[in-house]
């Protein structure tokens, strides 16, 4: 699943390549993609690509004031062409959800592999229509968003603190890959209870919060959008390495499955040695 620094470099990469250019079309190959109806994809046709953002992990292109808004969800992907076939997408032949074609020739498929489509898009007056929008947390990236705010959100959740990382109504953007990679920077146990971190921890986890992004970001910055999914990948420490070495202490990254998803952490550095137990509501072995 893209994360908020690959859907960052589709944004930057996307306003680079559609500069001046307006929509000449776009194309469903998935009825089931778009989840609004009004104003149609037709509505589309001429408008200008004034601009492209980032709002968590949704992209948006602003088209003249309409807004072309997708979320590439868990299997979903942005291909991009410099000059697209001239034939029609045929709805349900192929992996293409969606197509927008530019006024140059160029344009982007929306793709999505697997059979659960959760891939969406949606055309809208306002972002913040789009209710996977209006409910984000705060960008753990703004500039204004400071160690004082993250500790706020913090107070008094009992809620363990890989799930809130990852919930996008606590904060925009960050998923399964970035919370290990980011509790891993922190040397925090996925299960530790937000409401339960001391002073020195809260400070740890949002400057690893902060840095991982960061770094994230900028290694994938001016990469192509074929390259960001090897990119990413070459820069886990934990996440999607079980039973290689840790890059820090050396011991083996473990593993925690659970019945859609997996966590990957290390022992030595995250839980004092212990492994935690591979099960659901995993617990600190004792």
């Amino acid at each position: 699943m893209p994360e908020l620094p690959e859907v960052q470099a589709l944004v930057d990469f996307l306003r680079e390549r559609t500069d001046g250019l307006a929509v000449a079309g776009v194309e469903l190959g998935s009825i089931n993609v778009l989840k609004t109806y009004d104003p149609p994809p037709q509505a589309l046709a001429g408008l200008l690509v004034s601009g492209v953002q980032r709002h968590g992990k949704f992209i948006d292109l602003d088209l003249d004031g309409l807004h072309l808004v997708f979320h590439l969800a868990r299997a979903g992907w942005l291909r991009w062409s410099d000059q697209l076939t001239t034939t029609p997408v045929r709805p349900g032949k192929s992996p293409i959800a969606l197509r927008v074609r530019l006024s140059d020739g160029s344009g982007f498929d929306l793709t999505e592999a697997g059979t659960q489509k959760r891939l969406a898009a949606y055309i809208v007056e306002d972002p913040q229509k789009v209710p996977g929008i209006a409910s984000l947390g705060p960008d753990p990236l703004a500039d204004g968003f400071t160690e004082a705010d993250f500790a706020a959100l913090l107070a008094g959740r009992r809620t363990q603190v890989k799930g809130l990382l990852k919930d996008q109504g606590f904060l925009a953007g960050v998923g399964n890959a970035y919370s290990d990679e980011v509790l891993h920077a922190a040397r925090l146990s996925p299960f530790a209870l937000a409401a339960a971190l001391d002073e020195e921890e809260v400070a740890r986890l949002y400057a690893a919060l902060r840095d991982v992004l960061e770094h994230a970001v900028a290694a994938a910055s001016g990469k192509p959008a074929k390259d960001l999914k090897d990119a990413k990948r070459a820069g886990m420490r934990v996440h999607g390495r079980t039973g290689q070495a840790c890059p820090v202490c050396g011991d083996v990254v473990r593993e925690v499955s659970f019945a859609d998803s997996s966590l990957q952490y290390c022992a030595t550095c995250q839980t004092g040695g212990k492994p935690l137990a591979d099960r659901r509501l995993s617990r600190l072995l004792k």
